[in-house]
């Protein structure tokens, strides 16, 4: 005999997009599960440097661009939340810097595109003085400035949001402890679990299901006889190093680029590590590490002139962005919520655009309606996901070079 349990929805994914989704929906009265096959936030969310946009990196055209209109507000959102002032709230997150910097090239289009459409953002950059700025940029020539995107840890941040909902996430078996009743494309009737520790049967019945699981989306949508890819994946190879580094959250702007974002965390030993993005990220998808390295040791001696690195160990790892799918490949605008049936298929796009991808799933589902209330004591005793570890700490192999030596890409 299984356990039968009614609902309003089921979320399949438990990174950034699908926790705050959770935490939105049971404040709204809705009785929602979120299952998650992995650890939380395994992929995108553990791997990304916590930088909450605040879109002036897409206005260095100097348009205002919708993929800035999109996320100028997110900063202020989560700015509240992470102080405890609104729902979600995640004051228990830590926060590896208030702000981020702002530096540009020596180049002629880096000191035009570093200006941007700032008139229609919420966050603009401002001036620092020379004894503010962080100490690898003090000799850097030309305007560092501070803007005011904060930088949250990912794995706090997802403790925190998993830590309110501890009672509504399961952790399930996606080959052998998954199964969908669905008797037409997307109209998912219930949805049969099976304990991954004790074998026990499950059945959920959801007036809605929503995908929010990454790259994970489509091979969920074909189980569920939605046909056609709605996704498209964007790979990413970044570089981190490890050692006596300081603290340095920011992005190197040129012309209408952002040649590389740096931010700064801290490992288990309490050492601390650079996560190296932006442009070195993506044209490293076609180099090994090694050579990606020495094409990361270079650039960083290029964008911060005059600064002597200490000796330092590398490593590299990949990521791919899940997305909605667009023409041509091209970097989605928005966050994307398309509902078929009984089912909601959502991608936020960016970290910071969790919040707004939630407002957008809230408004494609029916009223509150599940009965019983919020009483899930029946799977107390199911096994949850546990948080994901950041991609650093999965490493064995660590890469030892010197920093200093002549690099070629």
């Amino acid at each position: 005999m299984s356990t039968v349990v009614a609902l309003d929805v089921v979320i399949l994914g438990g990174g950034a997009a699908g926790l705050w989704l959770l935490d939105e929906l049971h404040r709204d009265g809705h009785r929602a599960l979120l299952l998650e096959a992995s650890a939380l936030g395994s992929g995108q969310t553990i791997a990304s440097q916590g930088i909450i946009h605040g879109g002036l990196k897409y206005t260095l055209s100097g348009l205002l661009t919708s993929s800035a209109r999109a996320i100028r507000d997110m900063p202020l959102v989560w700015r509240r939340c992470l102080a405890g002032e609104r729902s979600p709230d995640l004051a228990a997150a830590h926060l590896r810097a208030e702000y981020c910097v702002l530096w540009q090239t020596t180049s002629l289009s880096s000191r035009i595109g570093m200006l941007g459409a700032r008139a229609g953002l919420r966050v603009t950059p401002r001036p620092l003085l020379d004894e503010g700025r962080p100490e690898p940029l003090r000799d850097c020539p030309g305007v560092v400035a501070r803007l005011d995107e904060q930088v949250i840890d990912p794995e706090s941040f997802l403790t925190a949001l998993s830590d309110r909902h501890h009672g509504r996430v399961l952790r399930i078996d996606l080959a052998s402890g998954l199964e969908f009743d669905c008797p037409r494309p997307g109209e998912v009737e219930r949805i049969r679990l099976i304990n991954p520790d004790t074998g026990d049967p499950l059945d959920l019945v959801p007036r809605h299901v929503v995908l929010t699981a990454g790259a994970g989306n489509d091979p969920l949508r074909h189980r569920l006889g939605l046909e056609g890819t709605r996704m498209q994946l964007r790979p990413l190879h970044m570089v981190a190093a490890r050692g006596p580094l300081p603290a340095l959250n920011g992005h190197c702007v040129d012309g209408m680029h952002t040649r590389a974002t740096i931010t700064s965390a801290r490992d288990y030993a309490n050492r601390t590590i650079w996560q190296i993005g932006g442009q070195i990220a993506e044209e490293g998808v076609t180099m090994d590490p090694d050579r990606l390295v020495r094409r990361a040791q270079r650039e960083l001696g290029e964008i911060l002139p005059g600064w002597k690195p200490p000796a330092v160990e590398w490593m590299t790892y990949s990521v791919d962005r899940a997305e909605p799918a667009t023409r041509g490949g091209r970097r989605p605008t928005d966050a994307a919520a398309q509902r078929e049936g009984r089912t909601i298929t959502a991608w936020p796009t960016k970290l910071a655009l969790a919040p707004l991808l939630a407002e957008r799933v809230g408004r494609l589902l029916s009223a509150p309606a599940a009965p019983g209330g919020d009483d899930l004591a029946m799977l107390a005793d199911w096994p949850r996901p546990a948080i994901a570890t950041p991609p650093w700490e999965e490493c064995r192999t660590w890469i030892t070079s010197s920093w200093e030596r002549p690099a070629s890409a």
